[in-house]
């Protein structure tokens, strides 16, 4: 079986390079999701928790300030 085109004598170089070059962008994206996204994500994150953390207070006061209901609610 012959393969076409013939690999050449610079094919091994080639993709030296080409693994050279994922590897270098890989390194880049990880850099980028750790210095950029996480930090990013953390801060949204805690804002979040802190509106529903307000929620649910707002919501504990408003089952507070209801007058007591002694009804059993199965019957």
């Amino acid at each position: 079986m012959s393969t076409y085109p013939p690999p050449g004598p610079g094919a091994g170089s080639r993709l030296e390079e080409a693994i050279e070059l994922i590897q270098m962008e890989l390194r880049h994206t990880i850099a980028y999701v750790n210095d950029a996204v996480i930090p990013q994500v953390r801060s949204e994150s805690i804002s979040a928790l802190r509106t529903l953390a307000d929620t649910l207070r707002n919501l504990a006061d408003r089952f507070e300030q209801q007058p007591n209901r002694t009804k059993d609610p199965r019957s």
